[in-house]
């Protein structure tokens, strides 16, 4: 495999028309290799997502729409592929916990189905699945100093280091229990039947096409929010800290991961911007009061279950067996997503919780 035009069959990207997908989507495509989608678009803004791709790359884009839940219909999707991204996941902590059978059938028993459909290859082709760092609970053993605007681990050696793969797994919430079940699944077909696949334990992503909510994606959320003059939700005192990759940073992770699959089998990994882009939530309304010029409105509201107050993606493991390290600070991510979501407004109505707006780079192929 290369990171361009693959020989075989296309590249399968499970929840392709999510925010993650849609860029490495893009990516992929705008690399000449044949990319589909598989997604089944019930996520509020994600048919807009995959109506761009489409439209965009019309001659490297196959859109499938269909659920994971459904083997027969993933068994079909991974028949030629020659290499998987499964991204597809219930992401929402507080639904799993309104509906913890219908995020297990999702986040676990979809997993199952994605990799007994490449069992069943004579040659299986590569798999990257996108885990969470709430596989690691609520990190309670870690002893927290707070400070003015932030927690900070007091073992100065993670606070600059982060959190790494040795962390003990404790999952919280049904989420973090699909999903941790999820990971550990896709590393035992790698040591039970040899499958190649690869594990990314991630952290707060964000960057374009991410229609942000106060469950995932909070950074797009916040900013969406300040942008309609809306106020915006804290739960907790605001002093939780999370490092931030920007999207880019993380496609190009990935399309690492398709290169060297072989080598990486096997293996989970912390993605995410490191304690050097890590970012609280009062610093990060910091940072949005600076680039709007004034300060949005700010209500708070209880903890929630399994919330961690500080996580920092120790990285240094896929440093050291790829050379990838994050390269976009995150005040500059920050700006790159404002002026996306900026962009949009001259045409389109912002996102609210009603209705998520259009594609503001429609006519653009890169972002």
């Amino acid at each position: 495999m290369n990171g361009g035009r693959m020989n075989g069959g296309p590249v399968v990207v499970f929840g392709g028309a999510g925010f993650v997908g849609t860029n490495l989507v893009s990516r992929l495509a705008e690399r000449g290799a044949r990319v589909r989608v598989f997604d089944d678009l019930s996520r509020t803004g994600v048919e807009r997502n995959a109506a761009w791709l489409v439209r965009t790359y019309r001659d490297e884009v196959e859109l499938v729409e269909a659920d994971v839940r459904d083997a027969a219909a993933v068994e079909r999707a991974v028949s030629d592929a020659s290499a998987v991204f499964h991204l597809a996941a219930q992401v929402a902590v507080t639904t799993s916990l309104v509906d913890p059978r219908t995020d297990f059938d999702i986040n676990l028993r979809g997993t199952l189905n994605v990799l007994e459909a490449l069992r069943g290859r004579c040659e299986p082709p590569p798999l990257l699945f996108t885990s969470t760092n709430k596989v690691y609970g609520d990190l309670e053993d870690i002893d927290l100093v707070e400070r003015a605007q932030r927690y900070e681990p007091r073992d100065r050696g993670l606070a600059e280091a982060g959190v790494g793969e040795r962390q003990t797994l404790s999952f919280h919430s049904p989420y973090g229990c699909s999903k941790g079940g999820a990971d550990q699944y896709v590393l035992d077909y790698a040591r039970v039947y040899g499958l190649p696949t690869v594990v990314f334990r991630m952290s707060c992503i964000y960057g374009p096409h991410q229609f942000g909510t106060e469950d995932q994606g909070w950074i797009a959320h916040f900013l969406i929010r300040a942008i309609e003059g809306r106020t915006i939700s804290i739960f907790g005192d605001g002093k939780q800290v999370r490092d931030a990759l920007y999207v880019d940073d993380l496609v190009d992770a990935m399309l690492i991961v398709r290169t060297h699959a072989a080598r990486l089998a096997g293996r989970a990994f912390n993605i995410g911007g490191t304690p050097r882009r890590s970012v609280s939530l009062i610093e990060l309304i910091e940072l949005i009061a600076r680039l709007r010029g004034s300060w949005p409105g700010v209500a708070h509201g209880p903890w929630r279950p399994g919330d961690q107050r500080w996580y920092a993606s120790d990285v240094s493991s896929f440093t050291a067996a790829t050379g990838w390290r994050p390269r976009t600070e995150v005040a500059e991510g920050i700006r790159r997503l404002h002026a996306w979501l900026v962009r949009g407004r001259d045409r389109l109505v912002l996102p609210t919780s009603e209705g998520l707006i259009d594609d503001p780079l429609e006519s653009t192929r890169r972002f």
